[in-house]
């Protein structure tokens, strides 16, 4: 089942386990009746609530009032929906809905952007991961509920939205005013040769379909002559748990542990490993990330690093992971309550600290250089100079010509700059590792068979 963005745009599906409970009612054996004097104070403030308060409250009201503060005290990921925000998570993993295209979370006690999904409205925007949503529709977000944010952002596609962001290390507040559409995920968002055979996947989500689109964009990337990749986890913010183990399994021996959790009931302690035939476990492997990885991508992150499978490069990881039961009420409403954390082959618990990359490369804006068109142009009038002079020595000049013909058409041979390459500095930085992976690879293979 695809978790698939939950609330609108994506509440947190971050690496999320979807277990579904019968309705819970049966109350622990131990510490009842400490739990008992609690309920009955409860119990006394419902009372005065419903007498004393300057209004009428619905009974429902005040429940569904105390469980969202009470689920929301326990982490930023535990949530109560109700009856309705329950139907929406069932319909959301169909993998098509409406909304902006971000992952939010409660860090800081701020809304924050885990990241925008690519080619969505918020991306296309500008929206960026660890961005803080102080405003939204003018409103402070301050003390927000994830479920009350996800019901502001949430609208019909085609409408607008105005939020207010504030981003780290700048001073001012930036303000966006956003189109909803439907959001429609591929997981595969580019796949494609870049330069010495090397390969490039860059994977935007953990949904039910990533194993048959990563397997598809792997075998495509082998015919055309891939030898070494570069698979791309920025700005993804997770997904489902058992896709994250697929995908690791992808370049890890069978049987290799990619993650394990561990919470208070022992059914939550289990271990995953890398499982199905695989042909890329040796193939060379750096893998991006930064601060928009998050749950699920940090889990392929973790394992490929503690097996020393691959190097990983960018900027440190979200630092989400935990995992969520979803657990349903006897009235249609149901918890998403956190039962245990995750950790990776090593050992490390990945929650609040993230994945630290082997090779720390941070981004860097990309600036046209404003200078290339005048050089570019100065040039041009030379050559025009050059052609409008008459030549001293006619028979010199036809000599000249064959030369340049023969430097222009190798010019003209020359493959363009790829546009991906010259934007993206981290991506840059892979490449000329990989190139000096490759070398290294091609020298150790010569002595041995020497």
């Amino acid at each position: 089942m695809s978790l698939k963005k939950i609330g609108l745009f994506n509440l947190i599906c971050l690496a999320t386990v979807l277990i579904f409970h019968e309705p819970a009612c049966a109350l622990p054996k131990s510490g009842k009746d400490d739990l008992y004097k609690q309920i009955e104070i409860f119990s006394d403030a419902i009372t005065a609530v419903q007498h004393e308060y300057v209004e009428g409250v619905e009974p429902k009201d005040i429940i569904y009032g105390a469980l969202k503060g009470m689920l929301s005290s326990l982490d930023a990921y535990s949530q109560f929906m109700d009856p309705d925000s329950f139907k929406e998570l069932q319909v959301e993993t169909e993998g098509e809905f409406g909304g902006l295209g971000i992952e939010i979370t409660i860090r800081d006690n701020l809304l924050t952007i885990i990241a925008p999904l690519d080619g969505t409205p918020a991306d296309i925007a500008g929206l960026r991961a660890l961005d803080r949503i102080v405003k939204i529709e003018g409103e402070i977000t301050k003390d927000i509920t994830l479920n009350d944010a996800v019901k502001k952002l949430r609208g019909k596609p085609g409408s607008s939205v105005n939020l207010t962001i504030l981003r780290e290390n700048e001073d001012e507040l930036k303000d966006f005013n956003i189109v909803r559409d439907i959001i429609k995920i591929k997981s595969v968002r580019k796949a494609e040769i870049l330069e010495d055979n090397i390969g490039y996947i860059k994977l935007t989500d953990f949904s039910e379909k990533t194993k048959s689109d990563l397997d598809n964009a792997l075998k495509t990337l082998e015919q055309e002559g891939m030898d070494s990749l570069i698979f791309d986890l920025r700005n993804n913010p997770g997904g489902l748990l058992i896709s994250s183990i697929e995908t690791v399994s992808e370049f890890l021996p069978t049987g290799k542990l990619v993650v394990y959790t561990k919470g208070r009931d022992k059914q939550q302690n289990v271990e995953y490993r890398a499982k199905g035939k695989t042909n890329f476990k040796d193939i060379p492997l750096i893998v991006l990330i930064n601060s928009g990885s998050a749950s699920a991508s940090e889990i392929v992150a973790g394992a490929i690093q503690d097996h020393k499978r691959g190097i990983i490069l960018g900027t440190t990881s979200f630092g989400k992971g935990s995992v969520q039961t979803v657990i349903p009420l006897r009235d249609g409403s149901a918890l998403r309550l956190t039962t245990a954390k995750y950790y990776t082959p090593s050992g490390r618990t990945i929650s609040e600290n993230g994945v630290e990359p082997d090779v720390t490369v941070k981004w860097e804006e990309f600036k046209a250089d404003k200078e290339e068109g005048t050089k570019k142009d100065v040039f041009e009038d030379i050559k025009q100079v050059k052609k409008e002079e008459k030549p001293k020595d006619e028979k010199e000049e036809q000599n000249q010509q064959p030369k340049q013909e023969k430097e222009q058409k190798e010019k003209e041979k020359e493959k363009p700059e790829n546009e991906m390459l010259k934007k993206d500095n981290q991506l840059r930085a892979a490449v000329n590792l990989m190139h000096g992976i490759k070398i290294y690879r091609n020298t150790q293979n010569t002595k041995k068979e020497e």
